[in-house]
C-alpha cells in the first residue's frame, strides 16, 4: 500500500470539500425551493377561503332575494285579485246601468 504525500492528501480533502459544498448547496437550494412552495400553499389556501367566504356571502344573498321575491309575488297576486274584482264590479256596474235605462 502506497503512502499519499502530503500534496496529495492536501488535493483528496480538497476534492471531499468541494463535493461536500455542493452537496451543501444543492440542499440549500432545495430548503428554497420547499419554503417556495409553502408560501404558494399558504397563499392559495388564503386565497381559497376568502373564495369560500364569497361564495357563502352570495348564497346568503341569493337567500334573501328569494324571501323578497316570495314576499312580491303574494302581493302582486293579491293586487291582480283586487284589479280583476274591480274591473268585474265596474263591468257589472256599466252592464246595470245600461239595461235600466
Amino acid at each position: 500500500m502506497s503512502k499519499l504525500t502530503a500534496e496529495e492528501q492536501r488535493q483528496a480533502l480538497a476534492a471531499r470539500l468541494d463535493r461536500i459544498d455542493e452537496k451543501i448547496d444543492k440542499m440549500a437550494d432545495a430548503v428554497i425551493a420547499l419554503a417556495r412552495a409553502e408560501e404558494k400553499i399558504i397563499t392559495l389556501t388564503s386565497f381559497s377561503k376568502q373564495q369560500s367566504e364569497q361564495i357563502q356571502n352570495v348564497i346568503n344573498k341569493v337567500e334573501a332575494l328569494e324571501k323578497k321575491v316570495e314576499a312580491n309575488a303574494s302581493t302582486v297576486n293579491i293586487i291582480n285579485k283586487m284589479f280583476w274584482i274591480v274591473m268585474a264590479a265596474a263591468a257589472t256596474a256599466i252592464t246595470g246601468m245600461l239595461l235600466m235605462q
